[in-house]
Protein backbone atom coordinates (compact mmCIF):
# COMPACT_ATOMS: atom_id res chain seq x y z
CA UNK A 1 0.00 0.00 0.00
CA UNK A 2 1.32 3.45 -0.90
CA UNK A 3 -1.65 5.42 0.41
CA UNK A 4 -3.36 5.39 3.80
CA UNK A 5 -5.84 7.48 5.73
CA UNK A 6 -6.39 7.55 9.47
CA UNK A 7 -8.47 9.89 11.58
CA UNK A 8 -7.65 12.59 14.08
CA UNK A 9 -9.29 15.79 15.33
CA UNK A 10 -8.57 19.15 16.92
CA UNK A 11 -10.36 21.80 18.93
CA UNK A 12 -10.97 25.31 17.70
CA UNK A 13 -12.77 27.88 19.86
CA UNK A 14 -13.97 25.11 22.26
CA UNK A 15 -15.46 23.07 19.39
CA UNK A 16 -14.10 19.83 17.95
CA UNK A 17 -13.34 19.45 14.24
CA UNK A 18 -12.43 16.35 12.26
CA UNK A 19 -9.00 16.13 10.64
CA UNK A 20 -8.28 13.36 8.12
CA UNK A 21 -4.61 12.39 8.00
CA UNK A 22 -3.72 11.14 4.51
CA UNK A 23 -0.28 9.83 3.53
CA UNK A 24 0.93 9.12 0.01
CA UNK A 25 4.29 7.48 -0.70
CA UNK A 26 5.67 7.69 -4.24
CA UNK A 27 8.96 6.90 -5.99
CA UNK A 28 11.29 9.79 -6.64
CA UNK A 29 13.91 11.97 -5.05
CA UNK A 30 13.66 12.36 -1.30
CA UNK A 31 10.87 14.71 -0.21
CA UNK A 32 8.83 14.87 2.98
CA UNK A 33 6.09 17.50 3.04
CA UNK A 34 3.08 18.31 5.23
CA UNK A 35 0.21 20.20 3.58
CA UNK A 36 -3.09 21.40 5.00
CA UNK A 37 -2.50 24.86 6.53
CA UNK A 38 -0.50 23.64 9.52
CA UNK A 39 1.34 25.85 12.02
CA UNK A 40 4.99 25.52 13.02
CA UNK A 41 4.27 22.68 15.48
CA UNK A 42 2.55 20.71 12.69
CA UNK A 43 5.44 21.34 10.29
CA UNK A 44 7.94 20.08 12.85
CA UNK A 45 6.01 16.82 13.25
CA UNK A 46 8.09 15.40 10.35
CA UNK A 47 11.19 15.36 12.54
CA UNK A 48 9.37 14.05 15.62
CA UNK A 49 7.73 11.07 13.90
CA UNK A 50 10.92 10.16 11.99
CA UNK A 51 12.92 10.00 15.22
CA UNK A 52 10.07 8.25 17.05
CA UNK A 53 9.87 5.47 14.46
CA UNK A 54 13.66 5.02 14.43
CA UNK A 55 13.92 4.96 18.25
CA UNK A 56 10.98 2.64 18.87
CA UNK A 57 13.04 -0.47 18.14
CA UNK A 58 11.73 -1.37 14.69
CA UNK A 59 13.87 -2.87 11.95
CA UNK A 60 12.68 -0.66 9.10
CA UNK A 61 14.14 2.76 8.46
CA UNK A 62 12.57 6.07 9.34
CA UNK A 63 10.81 8.00 6.55
CA UNK A 64 13.48 10.69 6.38
CA UNK A 65 16.20 8.14 5.55
CA UNK A 66 14.46 6.64 2.50
CA UNK A 67 14.71 7.90 -1.08
CA UNK A 68 11.02 8.46 -1.61
CA UNK A 69 8.47 11.22 -1.88
CA UNK A 70 6.18 11.35 1.16
CA UNK A 71 3.19 13.70 1.16
CA UNK A 72 1.13 14.14 4.30
CA UNK A 73 -2.19 15.92 3.91
CA UNK A 74 -4.27 17.19 6.82
CA UNK A 75 -7.80 17.68 5.52
CA UNK A 76 -9.81 19.85 5.20
CA UNK A 77 -7.04 21.96 3.69
CA UNK A 78 -8.67 25.33 4.35
CA UNK A 79 -8.89 24.92 8.15
CA UNK A 80 -5.94 26.02 10.29
CA UNK A 81 -4.21 23.09 12.04
CA UNK A 82 -2.49 23.84 15.33
CA UNK A 83 -0.32 21.89 17.75
CA UNK A 84 1.31 18.47 17.92
CA UNK A 85 -1.92 16.50 18.50
CA UNK A 86 -1.69 14.83 15.04
CA UNK A 87 1.72 13.16 15.61
CA UNK A 88 0.38 9.71 16.49
CA UNK A 89 -2.05 9.69 13.56
CA UNK A 90 0.65 10.80 11.11
CA UNK A 91 3.11 8.12 12.29
CA UNK A 92 0.52 5.34 12.05
CA UNK A 93 -0.70 6.56 8.65
CA UNK A 94 2.87 6.53 7.31
CA UNK A 95 3.57 3.01 8.59
CA UNK A 96 0.25 1.82 7.15
CA UNK A 97 0.99 3.40 3.75
CA UNK A 98 4.51 1.92 3.75
CA UNK A 99 3.10 -1.56 4.34
CA UNK A 100 5.02 -2.00 7.59
CA UNK A 101 1.85 -2.55 9.64
CA UNK A 102 -1.72 -3.44 8.82
CA UNK A 103 -4.90 -2.50 10.66
CA UNK A 104 -8.35 -1.17 9.86
CA UNK A 105 -8.46 2.56 10.69
CA UNK A 106 -12.20 2.99 10.29
CA UNK A 107 -14.03 4.33 13.39
CA UNK A 108 -10.71 4.79 15.24
CA UNK A 109 -9.46 8.21 16.36
CA UNK A 110 -5.81 8.94 17.22
CA UNK A 111 -4.61 11.83 19.39
CA UNK A 112 -1.17 12.45 20.83
CA UNK A 113 2.21 14.16 20.59
CA UNK A 114 5.28 11.98 19.98
CA UNK A 115 8.57 12.47 21.76
CA UNK A 116 11.76 11.63 19.87
CA UNK A 117 12.02 8.28 21.69
CA UNK A 118 8.46 7.30 20.71
CA UNK A 119 6.79 8.16 24.01
CA UNK A 120 3.42 9.92 23.91
CA UNK A 121 3.02 13.27 25.65
CA UNK A 122 -0.13 14.83 27.07
CA UNK A 123 -2.19 17.02 24.74
CA UNK A 124 -4.97 19.58 25.27
CA UNK A 125 -8.67 19.26 24.46
CA UNK A 126 -9.08 15.48 24.81
CA UNK A 127 -12.46 15.57 26.60
CA UNK A 128 -14.40 17.53 23.94
CA UNK A 129 -12.66 15.52 21.22
CA UNK A 130 -13.71 12.19 22.72
CA UNK A 131 -17.25 13.52 23.14
CA UNK A 132 -17.25 14.55 19.47
CA UNK A 133 -15.88 11.14 18.47
CA UNK A 134 -18.71 9.36 20.25
CA UNK A 135 -21.34 11.54 18.59
CA UNK A 136 -19.81 10.91 15.16
CA UNK A 137 -19.74 7.12 15.30
CA UNK A 138 -16.17 6.40 16.38
CA UNK A 139 -15.78 3.29 18.53
CA UNK A 140 -12.17 3.60 19.71
CA UNK A 141 -10.09 6.61 20.72
CA UNK A 142 -6.35 6.36 21.39
CA UNK A 143 -4.85 9.03 23.69
CA UNK A 144 -1.69 9.47 25.79
CA UNK A 145 -1.86 7.80 29.20
CA UNK A 146 -1.94 11.18 31.07
CA UNK A 147 -5.17 12.00 29.18
CA UNK A 148 -6.96 8.67 29.66
CA UNK A 149 -8.87 9.61 32.83
CA UNK A 150 -10.10 12.78 31.16
CA UNK A 151 -11.25 10.97 28.01
CA UNK A 152 -12.83 8.10 29.95
CA UNK A 153 -15.45 10.48 31.37
CA UNK A 154 -17.31 10.00 28.09
CA UNK A 155 -19.21 6.72 28.10
CA UNK A 156 -20.17 4.74 25.01
CA UNK A 157 -16.73 4.82 23.40
CA UNK A 158 -13.57 2.82 24.22
CA UNK A 159 -10.75 5.11 25.33
CA UNK A 160 -7.27 3.58 25.24
CA UNK A 161 -4.35 5.06 27.15
CA UNK A 162 -1.19 4.62 25.02
CA UNK A 163 2.28 5.06 26.48
CA UNK A 164 4.28 5.06 23.27
CA UNK A 165 4.20 4.33 19.54
CA UNK A 166 5.19 0.73 20.11
CA UNK A 167 2.18 0.25 22.41
CA UNK A 168 -0.17 1.52 19.73
CA UNK A 169 1.30 -0.71 17.02
CA UNK A 170 1.29 -3.83 19.19
CA UNK A 171 -2.40 -3.25 19.90
CA UNK A 172 -3.43 -2.35 16.35
CA UNK A 173 -1.19 -4.45 14.08
CA UNK A 174 -3.34 -7.40 13.09
CA UNK A 175 -0.40 -9.71 12.35
CA UNK A 176 1.20 -8.60 15.62
CA UNK A 177 4.77 -9.49 14.69
CA UNK A 178 6.60 -6.18 14.63
CA UNK A 179 8.22 -5.07 17.86
CA UNK A 180 6.34 -7.76 19.79
CA UNK A 181 7.25 -8.32 23.43
CA UNK A 182 6.45 -11.59 25.18
CA UNK A 183 5.25 -9.68 28.23
CA UNK A 184 2.11 -8.43 26.45
CA UNK A 185 0.55 -6.61 29.35
CA UNK A 186 3.43 -4.14 29.37
CA UNK A 187 2.36 -2.94 25.95
CA UNK A 188 -1.40 -3.45 25.85
CA UNK A 189 -3.31 -0.13 26.22
CA UNK A 190 -5.89 0.07 28.97
CA UNK A 191 -9.53 1.14 29.05
CA UNK A 192 -11.54 2.39 32.00
CA UNK A 193 -14.68 0.66 33.19
CA UNK A 194 -17.80 2.72 34.07
CA UNK A 195 -17.20 1.91 37.74
CA UNK A 196 -13.68 3.29 37.59
CA UNK A 197 -14.98 6.29 35.64
CA UNK A 198 -17.37 7.11 38.51
CA UNK A 199 -14.55 6.98 41.04
CA UNK A 200 -12.52 9.38 38.94
CA UNK A 201 -15.30 11.96 38.85
CA UNK A 202 -15.81 12.20 42.59
CA UNK A 203 -12.32 12.83 43.89
CA UNK A 204 -12.04 14.27 47.40
CA UNK A 205 -11.28 17.99 47.53
CA UNK A 206 -8.16 19.41 49.11
CA UNK A 207 -7.85 21.65 52.13
CA UNK A 208 -9.68 24.99 52.00
CA UNK A 209 -10.41 28.01 54.17
CA UNK A 210 -13.41 27.28 56.36
CA UNK A 211 -15.94 29.96 57.28
CA UNK A 212 -15.47 29.14 60.96
CA UNK A 213 -11.79 30.11 60.62
CA UNK A 214 -12.70 33.69 59.73
CA UNK A 215 -13.21 35.88 62.80
CA UNK A 216 -16.23 38.18 62.87
CA UNK A 217 -17.68 39.49 59.58
CA UNK A 218 -21.07 37.86 60.19
CA UNK A 219 -22.83 40.28 57.83
CA UNK A 220 -20.42 39.48 55.03
CA UNK A 221 -20.78 35.75 55.64
CA UNK A 222 -24.55 36.05 55.46
CA UNK A 223 -24.28 37.96 52.19
CA UNK A 224 -21.99 35.31 50.71
CA UNK A 225 -24.45 32.61 51.80
CA UNK A 226 -27.23 34.42 49.92
CA UNK A 227 -25.01 34.91 46.86
CA UNK A 228 -24.11 31.21 46.74
CA UNK A 229 -27.72 30.14 47.16
CA UNK A 230 -29.10 32.23 44.30
CA UNK A 231 -26.07 32.60 42.03
CA UNK A 232 -25.85 36.36 42.68
CA UNK A 233 -22.87 38.60 41.94
CA UNK A 234 -21.34 40.23 44.98
CA UNK A 235 -18.92 43.03 45.90
CA UNK A 236 -17.10 43.50 49.20
CA UNK A 237 -15.65 46.85 50.23
CA UNK A 238 -13.65 47.83 53.29
CA UNK A 239 -10.13 48.62 54.52
CA UNK A 240 -7.16 46.41 53.75
CA UNK A 241 -6.56 43.39 55.97
CA UNK A 242 -10.15 42.80 57.08
CA UNK A 243 -10.54 39.40 55.41
CA UNK A 244 -12.06 40.12 51.98
CA UNK A 245 -9.72 37.75 50.20
CA UNK A 246 -10.20 35.00 52.80
CA UNK A 247 -13.98 35.34 52.50
CA UNK A 248 -13.78 35.06 48.71
CA UNK A 249 -11.64 31.91 48.88
CA UNK A 250 -13.97 30.36 51.46
CA UNK A 251 -16.95 31.27 49.27
CA UNK A 252 -15.87 28.92 46.47
CA UNK A 253 -16.16 25.95 48.81
CA UNK A 254 -19.73 26.55 49.95
CA UNK A 255 -21.07 26.25 46.41
CA UNK A 256 -22.97 23.01 45.66
CA UNK A 257 -20.93 20.29 43.91
CA UNK A 258 -20.98 20.22 40.13
CA UNK A 259 -23.25 17.64 38.53
CA UNK A 260 -21.90 15.24 35.92
CA UNK A 261 -22.87 17.43 32.94
CA UNK A 262 -21.21 20.47 34.54
CA UNK A 263 -18.07 18.41 35.24
CA UNK A 264 -17.87 17.45 31.57
CA UNK A 265 -18.44 21.02 30.40
CA UNK A 266 -16.01 22.64 32.84
CA UNK A 267 -13.28 20.04 32.38
CA UNK A 268 -13.63 20.37 28.60
CA UNK A 269 -13.11 24.13 28.75
CA UNK A 270 -10.03 23.82 30.96
CA UNK A 271 -8.66 21.03 28.77
CA UNK A 272 -8.91 23.09 25.58
CA UNK A 273 -7.32 26.08 27.31
CA UNK A 274 -4.43 23.97 28.62
CA UNK A 275 -5.40 24.76 32.22
CA UNK A 276 -6.09 21.18 33.29
CA UNK A 277 -3.43 20.15 35.81
CA UNK A 278 -3.78 16.37 35.51
CA UNK A 279 -6.98 16.41 37.60
CA UNK A 280 -10.56 16.64 36.44
CA UNK A 281 -12.54 19.72 37.45
CA UNK A 282 -14.97 18.22 39.97
CA UNK A 283 -15.57 21.37 42.03
CA UNK A 284 -16.60 24.89 41.07
CA UNK A 285 -13.52 26.60 39.57
CA UNK A 286 -12.09 29.62 41.35
CA UNK A 287 -10.26 32.08 39.11
CA UNK A 288 -8.42 35.05 40.58
CA UNK A 289 -6.59 37.07 37.89
CA UNK A 290 -4.25 39.85 38.99
CA UNK A 291 -5.46 43.43 38.55
CA UNK A 292 -2.74 44.01 35.92
CA UNK A 293 -4.33 41.34 33.67
CA UNK A 294 -4.93 42.46 30.10
CA UNK A 295 -8.26 42.73 28.35
CA UNK A 296 -7.60 39.65 26.18
CA UNK A 297 -6.44 37.49 29.11
CA UNK A 298 -9.68 38.21 30.98
CA UNK A 299 -12.23 38.25 28.16
CA UNK A 300 -10.53 35.96 25.66
CA UNK A 301 -9.57 36.53 22.06
CA UNK A 302 -6.36 36.58 20.05
CA UNK A 303 -5.80 36.02 16.34
CA UNK A 304 -7.52 32.67 16.71
CA UNK A 305 -10.01 33.33 19.56
CA UNK A 306 -9.27 31.42 22.74
CA UNK A 307 -11.10 31.52 26.12
CA UNK A 308 -10.06 33.94 28.84
CA UNK A 309 -10.44 34.00 32.61
CA UNK A 310 -14.19 34.67 32.55
CA UNK A 311 -14.73 31.47 30.54
CA UNK A 312 -12.36 29.47 32.75
CA UNK A 313 -14.57 30.63 35.66
CA UNK A 314 -17.67 29.14 33.99
CA UNK A 315 -19.76 27.21 36.56
CA UNK A 316 -17.64 28.73 39.30
CA UNK A 317 -16.30 31.97 40.75
CA UNK A 318 -14.43 34.89 39.21
CA UNK A 319 -12.70 36.79 42.02
CA UNK A 320 -11.44 40.25 41.11
CA UNK A 321 -9.40 41.61 44.02
CA UNK A 322 -8.56 45.33 43.99
CA UNK A 323 -11.50 45.73 41.59
CA UNK A 324 -11.04 49.46 40.75
CA UNK A 325 -7.35 48.83 39.95
CA UNK A 326 -8.30 46.88 36.82
CA UNK A 327 -8.32 48.86 33.59
CA UNK A 328 -11.60 50.63 32.93
CA UNK A 329 -11.91 48.73 29.64
CA UNK A 330 -11.49 45.41 31.43
CA UNK A 331 -14.13 46.25 34.04
CA UNK A 332 -16.65 47.41 31.43
CA UNK A 333 -16.07 44.24 29.40
CA UNK A 334 -17.92 42.36 32.15
CA UNK A 335 -21.24 43.91 31.11
CA UNK A 336 -22.24 41.29 28.53
CA UNK A 337 -21.19 38.13 30.44
CA UNK A 338 -22.83 39.35 33.66
CA UNK A 339 -26.07 39.91 31.76
CA UNK A 340 -26.12 37.17 29.10
CA UNK A 341 -23.88 34.50 30.69
CA UNK A 342 -21.84 34.33 27.45
CA UNK A 343 -19.06 36.44 25.93
CA UNK A 344 -18.98 37.13 22.19
CA UNK A 345 -15.55 37.32 20.54
CA UNK A 346 -15.19 38.60 16.97
CA UNK A 347 -11.88 38.70 15.10
CA UNK A 348 -10.90 38.89 11.44
CA UNK A 349 -10.27 35.13 11.30
CA UNK A 350 -13.28 33.98 13.27
CA UNK A 351 -15.99 34.78 15.76
CA UNK A 352 -17.58 32.71 18.48
CA UNK A 353 -19.41 32.77 21.79
CA UNK A 354 -17.72 31.36 24.88
CA UNK A 355 -19.79 30.30 27.94
CA UNK A 356 -19.37 32.64 30.91
CA UNK A 357 -21.89 31.72 33.59
CA UNK A 358 -19.99 32.59 36.77
CA UNK A 359 -20.52 34.34 40.08
CA UNK A 360 -18.54 37.56 40.24
CA UNK A 361 -16.91 38.29 43.61
CA UNK A 362 -15.29 41.73 43.60
CA UNK A 363 -13.26 43.23 46.46
CA UNK A 364 -12.18 46.83 46.85
CA UNK A 365 -10.83 49.34 49.35
CA UNK A 366 -12.62 52.59 50.19
CA UNK A 367 -9.83 54.59 48.51
CA UNK A 368 -6.41 54.00 46.89
CA UNK A 369 -4.59 54.03 50.25
CA UNK A 370 -7.36 52.03 51.95
CA UNK A 371 -7.86 54.30 54.96
CA UNK A 372 -10.67 56.65 53.92
CA UNK A 373 -13.36 56.80 56.61
CA UNK A 374 -11.52 54.38 58.92
CA UNK A 375 -11.38 55.46 62.57
CA UNK A 376 -7.83 55.93 63.81
CA UNK A 377 -6.36 55.87 60.29
CA UNK A 378 -5.15 58.80 58.23
CA UNK A 379 -6.14 58.88 54.57
CA UNK A 380 -3.46 60.41 52.33
CA UNK A 381 -5.62 60.46 49.20
CA UNK A 382 -6.91 63.71 47.73
CA UNK A 383 -10.68 64.10 47.24
CA UNK A 384 -10.16 64.01 43.48
CA UNK A 385 -8.24 60.72 43.63
CA UNK A 386 -10.91 59.16 45.86
CA UNK A 387 -13.65 60.22 43.46
CA UNK A 388 -11.65 58.99 40.45
CA UNK A 389 -11.08 55.66 42.23
CA UNK A 390 -14.81 55.17 42.76
CA UNK A 391 -15.79 56.34 39.29
CA UNK A 392 -13.68 53.66 37.62
CA UNK A 393 -16.62 51.36 38.32
CA UNK A 394 -19.35 52.53 35.97
CA UNK A 395 -23.05 52.65 36.76
CA UNK A 396 -23.92 49.72 34.44
CA UNK A 397 -21.41 47.50 36.26
CA UNK A 398 -22.72 48.58 39.67
CA UNK A 399 -26.22 47.78 38.45
CA UNK A 400 -25.16 44.23 37.54
CA UNK A 401 -23.72 43.42 40.98
CA UNK A 402 -26.50 42.15 43.22
CA UNK A 403 -25.13 42.41 46.74
CA UNK A 404 -22.78 45.01 48.21
CA UNK A 405 -21.20 44.08 51.54
CA UNK A 406 -19.17 46.19 53.90
CA UNK A 407 -16.28 44.25 55.42
CA UNK A 408 -15.28 46.40 58.36
CA UNK A 409 -12.31 46.25 60.70
CA UNK A 410 -12.44 43.45 63.28
CA UNK A 411 -11.75 44.32 66.91
CA UNK A 412 -8.45 42.91 68.10
CA UNK A 413 -10.07 41.10 71.03
CA UNK A 414 -12.17 39.00 68.64
CA UNK A 415 -9.12 37.74 66.77
CA UNK A 416 -8.16 35.45 69.67
CA UNK A 417 -11.68 34.27 70.48
CA UNK A 418 -12.75 30.73 69.62
CA UNK A 419 -15.52 30.52 67.05
CA UNK A 420 -17.37 27.70 68.77
CA UNK A 421 -20.82 28.97 67.74
CA UNK A 422 -19.95 29.94 64.15
CA UNK A 423 -21.24 27.76 61.33
CA UNK A 424 -18.76 25.74 59.33
CA UNK A 425 -18.54 25.81 55.55
CA UNK A 426 -20.06 22.33 55.40
CA UNK A 427 -23.16 23.30 57.38
CA UNK A 428 -23.62 26.42 55.24
CA UNK A 429 -23.17 24.32 52.12
CA UNK A 430 -26.01 22.03 53.19
CA UNK A 431 -28.34 25.01 53.60
CA UNK A 432 -27.34 26.30 50.19
CA UNK A 433 -27.95 22.91 48.59
CA UNK A 434 -31.50 22.89 50.01
CA UNK A 435 -32.15 26.37 48.62
CA UNK A 436 -30.76 25.31 45.23
CA UNK A 437 -33.07 22.28 45.24
CA UNK A 438 -36.07 24.57 45.76
CA UNK A 439 -34.95 26.66 42.78
CA UNK A 440 -34.36 23.60 40.65
CA UNK A 441 -37.93 22.48 41.24
CA UNK A 442 -39.21 26.00 40.57
CA UNK A 443 -37.46 26.33 37.23
CA UNK A 444 -37.74 22.77 35.91
CA UNK A 445 -40.12 23.97 33.19
CA UNK A 446 -37.29 26.01 31.66
CA UNK A 447 -35.38 22.75 30.89
CA UNK A 448 -32.08 24.01 32.25
CA UNK A 449 -32.22 27.54 30.84
CA UNK A 450 -32.69 28.95 34.35
CA UNK A 451 -31.12 27.16 37.31
CA UNK A 452 -30.92 29.84 40.00
CA UNK A 453 -32.80 32.96 41.02
CA UNK A 454 -29.89 35.10 39.85
CA UNK A 455 -30.39 33.92 36.26
CA UNK A 456 -34.03 35.01 36.02
CA UNK A 457 -35.05 37.55 33.40
CA UNK A 458 -37.89 40.05 33.83
CA UNK A 459 -40.18 37.60 32.04
CA UNK A 460 -39.12 34.77 34.36
CA UNK A 461 -39.87 36.92 37.41
CA UNK A 462 -43.37 37.53 36.08
CA UNK A 463 -43.87 33.80 35.43
CA UNK A 464 -42.38 32.31 38.60
CA UNK A 465 -42.59 34.92 41.37
CA UNK A 466 -45.89 35.89 43.03
CA UNK A 467 -45.80 39.05 45.14
CA UNK A 468 -48.44 39.97 47.67
CA UNK A 469 -49.96 43.45 47.62
CA UNK A 470 -48.07 44.36 50.80
CA UNK A 471 -44.72 43.37 49.27
CA UNK A 472 -45.54 45.20 46.04
CA UNK A 473 -46.31 48.41 47.93
CA UNK A 474 -43.09 48.16 49.97
CA UNK A 475 -41.07 47.35 46.85
CA UNK A 476 -42.50 50.28 44.87
CA UNK A 477 -42.00 52.78 47.71
CA UNK A 478 -38.37 51.60 48.09
CA UNK A 479 -37.78 51.93 44.35
CA UNK A 480 -39.06 55.51 44.38
CA UNK A 481 -37.09 56.47 47.49
CA UNK A 482 -33.78 55.25 46.03
CA UNK A 483 -34.64 56.01 42.38
CA UNK A 484 -33.89 52.43 41.34
CA UNK A 485 -33.44 51.40 37.72
CA UNK A 486 -35.57 48.62 36.26
CA UNK A 487 -32.63 46.23 36.62
CA UNK A 488 -32.15 47.17 40.27
CA UNK A 489 -35.87 46.77 40.86
CA UNK A 490 -35.81 43.22 39.49
CA UNK A 491 -32.61 42.53 41.39
CA UNK A 492 -34.35 43.27 44.70
CA UNK A 493 -37.04 40.74 43.83
CA UNK A 494 -34.47 38.06 42.93
CA UNK A 495 -32.45 38.57 46.12
CA UNK A 496 -35.63 38.58 48.22
CA UNK A 497 -36.70 35.31 46.62
CA UNK A 498 -33.33 33.74 47.42
CA UNK A 499 -33.54 34.87 51.05
CA UNK A 500 -37.05 33.40 51.23
CA UNK A 501 -35.73 30.10 49.84
CA UNK A 502 -33.01 30.01 52.50
CA UNK A 503 -35.56 30.67 55.22
CA UNK A 504 -38.03 28.12 53.82
CA UNK A 505 -40.74 30.71 53.00
CA UNK A 506 -43.23 29.83 50.26
CA UNK A 507 -43.67 33.51 49.42
CA UNK A 508 -41.48 36.57 49.83
CA UNK A 509 -42.11 38.09 53.24
CA UNK A 510 -41.45 41.60 54.52
CA UNK A 511 -38.31 40.58 56.41
CA UNK A 512 -36.92 38.97 53.25
CA UNK A 513 -37.37 42.16 51.26
CA UNK A 514 -36.02 44.39 54.04
CA UNK A 515 -32.86 42.29 54.26
CA UNK A 516 -32.44 42.48 50.48
CA UNK A 517 -32.71 46.28 50.56
CA UNK A 518 -29.71 46.60 52.89
CA UNK A 519 -27.46 45.07 50.22
CA UNK A 520 -28.09 47.87 47.70
CA UNK A 521 -25.02 49.60 46.17
CA UNK A 522 -23.40 52.32 48.30
CA UNK A 523 -20.18 52.96 46.37
CA UNK A 524 -21.33 56.25 44.85
CA UNK A 525 -23.34 57.41 47.87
Amino acid sequence: MSFAKVYSAQTSMLKAHAVDVEVDIANGLHAFTVVGLGDKAVEESKDRISAAIKNSGFNFKSPKSKNQKVTISLAPADVKKEGPIFDLAIALAYLLAAGEIFFTPERKLFLGELALDGELRKVNGVLPLVDWAKKNGFKEVYVPVPNVEEGALIGGVSVYGVRNLKDAINHLHEKNTIGKDENKKDHVPVTLTPEKRTKIVYKPSGTAIDFCDIKGQNTAKRGLEIAASGGHNIAMYGPAGTGKTMLAKAFAHILPPLNFEEILETTGIHSVAGALNNDLVTESPFRSPHHTSSYVSLVGGGTYPKPGEITLAHNGVLFLDEFPEFERRVIDSLRQPLEDRVVSISRARGSTQFPASFILVAAMNPCPCGNHGIAGKRCVCSPISIERYKRKISGPIIDRIDLWLEVSKVEHEKLTEKNSTVETSESIKQKISKARKIQMDRFKKTKGRVKTNGEMTAKDIESFIDLSDTIKDLLNSTAKAFDLSARSYHRLIKISRTIADLEGHDEIEKDDLMEAIQYRPKIHD
